[in-house]
């Protein structure tokens, strides 16, 4: 009977592709572009669709390096106990390593939100490629040098169900760029606003009911997500591979960002949780996989407010750029505001004591306690971090007024084109951020149900690597109540009690930079890094790169080095005290399909007249105001199914750590370790060091034809 159902479940999807074939836009990718489909070998009630996109899609050091674009494709129920009613088709990007992918770690990179792409970390931050403008109305990709498949192989995941790229059901809808909604169905553009401003398209539903309303619900479909990817593509599971060709730290790395830092620890722990009811036989292990991590990485997070609200006030004057955001009396009273009898503290207590009397499975279900956490999300945020808001500074670098143009979103119309959409294989028309699931995790209050800081002891005492890492420049989740954290997971975990000791060693970039400072006891790490805003892969991309690196080889964090995890301490100055002039801020630069977050209220009234030029996807002035790029770009660039001229022909053989020379190589592989570091009052001046191979570590606006639900 099983296997029955199973076969309808495939044939049921693939004629779902032959119907979908009948939509003009972004059909054209399912009729042409070579998908895939097939059940997980694992399970067999999950479908995978995806396709192998042209050379040139998202460009790579290396065009040997294999690239997979798709879905993982969930029927209804498939969460039971836990309602869900609706298909639950998951977008991915999946790219090799550049050197060594049969051996190299698994790293799954997951953006925050709740409803964030993480398209957003592909293209904006540590993916292979970034998009660049090749000429007028053409975008190309060119390679990274420092793409984090510089030293893994990584899976970038839309997440929960209907953002980015992923989707409950097709349905024809129209977006608003003036205010980034999606009204279904669609219509003609409103008479006060220009028609190039209003897309009809396809998209996910937008039914709140048919996605994730917490992060609890999240892990449990992300679990049954990589039970599909991994049984498909066991070759990059490191729980089957590494240990065929070598012992050491290969393994599964989940790195998350922002919002992450409520999705990162509650995913990982309930991997853990999944493997040993697999252990003890309460899951079946011949139609399961363990999922074991090695660490997990948690950049910029937004993971505890109990924790880290405190600290909104007391960064936004006494932050290490010497910036004044907030009048003394309304720092004052945020602080008061957070300690106050019905203040944020407070409220957040009292919700937490709702979800564990009523609610403890997580699931948002209970509308008492939905409305109790809901209540302090909002008491905090109005409260304690609203009146930053009033200084005019972005809350994701407080050296920058709003609106901010880095990073640039270039790449916002490049997942738009037809071309693109085709090359990968996808359903719907792309949008960063979805509403409907931000709205739907605030109706259940996640935000301050908690528990992450007691996941991440829990994951500790597995041996799992715990990293914290914090640009100095965000507001948001800035650093102060990130290190916060840091010391409240030690205070959980009885043998970490020597972090509280460790002192900040220097993190030691390459032979002229010092990117910042790690606090490391351990298996347990907090790094400042410095001048750097949110997204911090995007602000300092090589300091990223070398951290992530280190992290996921189980090294020294501050140099490199190998070393005894069980003992290791870093030895440095107590507190984190390095202070910078904050940089100019800059000029904006107002995208179309961003125009909340980038454009002034100037340019959007110079929108909505009719005014001004728009090329390559930005508002000008005058038609002379954009400048071809360079010629070198194009050298430089792909597009999908053209390799760039400047693009390496093969990859590297494997990699022999007893050969690495004494500088950095020209094709960027590798990552970089010291043999000395600077003072503190010497940062930007050189340190001796060598480029470390990587072998894997072998010694160490168109409305389509409607459509079935899923696929």
């Amino acid at each position: 009977m099983a296997t029955c159902l199973a076969l309808l479940t495939l044939l049921l999807h693939l004629s779902f592709l032959s119907d979908f074939a009948l939509g003009q836009y972004p059909s054209s990718s399912f009729l042409t572009g070579n998908i895939t489909t097939i059940q997980s070998p694992v399970d067999k009630d999950i479908v995978l669709h995806f396709k192998s996109p042209p050379v040139g899609t998202c460009t790579t050091v290396f065009p040997s390096q294999k690239q997979y674009t798709g879905y993982v494709s969930l029927p209804p129920h498939k969460l039971a106990p836990i309602q869900q009613n609706y298909y639950v088709n998951t977008f991915f990007w999946f790219i090799e390593a550049r050197t060594n992918a049969s051996t190299a770690p698994l790293t799954i990179f997951i953006n925050g939100g709740p409803g964030s792409s993480s398209m957003v970390g592909l293209f904006q931050e540590a993916g292979p490629c970034e998009v660049v403008e090749i000429a007028q109305n053409k975008f190309g990709t060119q390679a990274r040098d420092w793409g984090w498949d510089r030293s893994s192989n990584i899976i970038f995941i839309d997440q929960p169900n209907q953002v980015g790229f992923s989707f409950d059901k097709l349905t024809n809808g129209s977006l608003n760029l003036i205010n980034s909604t999606v009204a279904i169905p669609p219509s003609t553009a409103p008479v006060s606003q220009p028609a190039y401003t209003f897309l009809n398209g396809t998209f996910s539903s937008y039914d709140a009911s048919s996605s994730a309303n917490t992060t609890e619900i999240a892990a449990h479909t992300i679990w049954h997500m990589l039970q599909g990817f991994l049984g498909a593509f066991p070759q990059y599971n490191p729980s089957i591979t590494s240990n065929k060709t070598q012992s050491g730290p290969v393994g599964i790395n989940l790195f998350t960002e922002s919002y992450g830092g409520k999705y990162g620890p509650r995913f990982a722990a309930h991997f853990e949780s999944q493997n040993t009811l697999r252990q003890t036989g309460k899951l079946p292990k011949n139609k399961t996989l363990e999922i074991r991590l090695a660490s997990l990485g948690i950049m910029q997070g937004c993971i505890d407010d109990l924790v880290q609200a405190k600290f909104y006030p007391i960064f936004a004057n006494n932050n290490t750029y010497g910036i004044k955001a907030l009048s003394l009396i309304d720092q004052q009273n945020a602080a008061s505001s957070f300690l106050g009898a019905t203040g944020c503290q407070q409220q957040i207590q009292s919700c937490r004591n709702a979800v564990s009397a009523m609610d403890p499975d997580n699931e948002g279900d209970v509308i008492s306690v939905n409305r109790i956490c809901k209540d302090a999300q909002t008491v905090c945020y109005e409260t304690v971090l609203g009146p930053y808001i009033q200084s005019g500074r972005s809350l994701y670098d407080i050296t920058q007024m709003v609106p901010s143009p880095f990073p640039p979103s270039t790449y916002l119309e490049y997942l738009n084109s037809a071309e693109v959409q085709s090359a990968i294989g996808v359903a719907v028309n792309y949008t960063e951020s979805n509403s409907v699931v931000s709205d739907s995790f605030g109706q259940t209050g996640d935000y301050e149900r908690g528990d992450q800081i007691s996941q991440m002891s829990y994951l500790l005492s597995l041996g799992v690597r715990v990293a914290l890492i914090y640009g100095d420049r965000d507001y948001l989740c800035n650093w102060l109540g990130g290190e916060a954290v840091a010391f409240s997971i030690a205070a959980q975990s009885p043998a970490y009690a020597q972090f509280y000791s460790a002192g900040y060693a220097d993190i030691v970039v390459n032979s002229t930079y010092v990117g910042g400072v790690v606090r490391q006891y351990g298996n347990l790490s907090f790094s400042r890094i410095f001048a750097a805003g949110h997204l911090v892969p995007a602000y300092q991309p090589e300091t990223a790169f070398t951290v992530f690196t280190r992290i996921i080889t189980g090294t020294d964090m501050s140099l490199g080095e190998p070393i005894d995890l069980s003992t290791y301490t870093s030895n440095g100055t107590a507190n984190a005290t390095y202070t910078a002039k904050a940089p100019a801020s800059a000029e904006p630069t107002c995208w179309i399909r961003n125009i909340d977050n980038t454009c002034t209220n100037d340019q959007k009234n110079m929108i909505l007249r009719g005014d001004g030029y728009v090329i390559n996807g930005i508002l000008y002035d005058k038609s002379s105001d954009w400048h071809a790029p360079a010629s070198s770009v194009s050298v430089e660039a792909g597009y999908p199914g053209t390799i760039p001229p400047a693009m390496t022909a093969t990859a590297l053989p494997p990699s022999d750590p007893e050969s690495a020379s004494d500088t950095t190589p020209d094709v960027p592989t590798g990552v970089y370790v010291a043999t000395s570091t600077p003072s503190m009052s010497q940062k930007g001046t050189s340190a001796k060091g060598v480029a470390l191979s990587l072998g894997w570590l072998v010694s160490s606006s168109i409305v389509v034809t409607m459509a079935p639900d899923a696929f």
